[in-house]
């Protein structure tokens, strides 16, 4: 079976966590991707424990694991000229390029997007950074959780009458990956229809403003500031958690046929022939009166009676789920949603599969995440054709 993206070099200067995930990505689709790193420790989340797989100097984060699969890990010294021009040979040889260094570095190592266009005409080069290319704050560094403050998210994040609270994963990150990897599978298709190449400017700041999208549309249409609903919705109710006899759940409302199939379950008409509900912008207004009767019958029954009282009439809710419950439910084995692999030291690692699935050409997991410069000789055999003598001189010079 071929990959989708069988034959396509990425040349990934990535480290942390929005280009690596964009890498990975590409990696599971069937790229091969080489993954620079610096000799002196590698990427840093490599020391980002506990928890760990493995032990001693062949231990690895758990947070490292998450997102390098797929990928051969290559250490050069980019401060060495030797190991720049390395870099360069690769990039002539390679269809894409991700790196997330501070706008203009890549370009002193003389490996910017314009020194590589020259040696590859055809070259998607792509550059995360927390705040682009250009602009006021493109010097700052871009971490998710000053991201998520100065997006607006943390804003509409948390209790309502509480604290703003940043989002429980690093979200930005996340969001700037998959945006990176749409923009670099489009101008890769481009490149193969037209032979020319082209830089992405890929930010974290961006990614997360877009990805308000209704929110940000609610500000722009109404020019009011968006409130802090904490678990409820800001346009529609009921849309939130609410308390049942032995725990929590959530109840998603989405339209007002479902809104009528709930209240003659429960047995109170009322709550639907009142104006003030009959209608989800009504509903919306008076949200204030809804919830607290609907907080009352709830707190009747258990969260499995609730739950499965309302999907069998159509009504979306479901629980809340801790992370192992999540990953060990039956809806995740049957979907292979954890897959399973050794690592290069033996170690069993378990790890969260590929979301999409294609049906002809599948995402897959080839290779384990990499021990710093695991591939080195390989790669540079492989791809430049080096011999043995030049890659242990390279070694001596301190290159790779």
């Amino acid at each position: 079976m071929t990959s989708a993206l069988a034959g396509i070099r990425v040349l990934d200067f990535s480290r942390v966590l929005a280009g690596p995930f964009c890498t990975m990505l590409l990696g599971d689709l069937g790229a091969d991707i080489i993954k620079i790193e610096n000799p002196d420790g590698g990427d840093e989340t490599r020391a980002w424990g506990p928890p760990w797989a493995g032990a001693g100097d062949e231990r690895l984060s758990a947070y490292f694991l998450s997102v390098n699969r797929n990928k051969r890990s290559l250490t050069l010294n980019l401060k060495h000229p030797q190991a720049r021009q390395i870099a360069r040979q690769l990039a002539a040889r390679s269809h894409i390029v991700v790196e997330n260094f501070k706008p203009g570095q890549m370009a002193q190592f003389g490996l910017g997007y314009a020194d590589l266009r020259a040696l590859n005409p055809a070259l998607v080069y792509c550059s995360i950074t927390g705040f682009g290319q250009y602009g006021p704050y493109s010097e700052r560094p871009g971490y998710d959780f000053v991201i998520q403050a100065m997006s607006g998210l943390m804003a509409i994040t948390g209790p309502a009458a509480g604290a703003p609270y940043k989002v429980g994963v690093a979200v930005s990150d996340v969001l700037t990956a998959l945006f990176a990897q749409g923009a670099i599978l489009a101008a890769l298709r481009h490149a193969e229809h037209s032979g020319q190449g082209q830089q992405i400017d890929a930010a974290l700041f961006d990614s997360q403003v877009a990805a308000l999208v209704n929110i940000a549309s609610n500000y722009l249409v109404s020019q009011q500031p968006p409130a802090r609903y904490g678990n409820q919705h800001a346009n529609i109710v009921p849309y939130q958690t609410f308390s049942a006899a032995d725990g929590d759940f959530v109840l998603a409302v989405g339209n007002d046929r479902q809104y009528a199939q709930l209240c003659q379950w429960v047995q109170r008409p009322d709550l639907l022939s009142d104006a003030r509900y009959a209608t989800n912008p009504a509903r919306v207004t008076h949200r204030d009166t809804l919830i607290p009767a609907l907080q009352a019958i709830f707190a009747t029954r258990t969260v499995d009676e609730w739950v499965s009282g309302l999907l069998a009439l159509g009504i979306p809710a479901g629980p809340i789920n801790d992370v192992p419950a999540a990953l060990r439910s039956e809806h995740s084995v049957a979907r292979g949603l954890v897959g399973s692999i050794e690592l290069s030291s033996g170690v069993p690692f378990e790890y969260v599969n590929a979301p999409a699935q294609l049906g002809l050409t599948p995402a897959e997991v080839r290779l384990p995440p990499p021990q710093l410069g695991e591939h080195s000789a390989a790669v540079l055999r492989e791809v430049l054709g080096l011999t043995e003598e030049e890659i242990a001189e390279l070694r001596t010079q301190g290159a790779i």
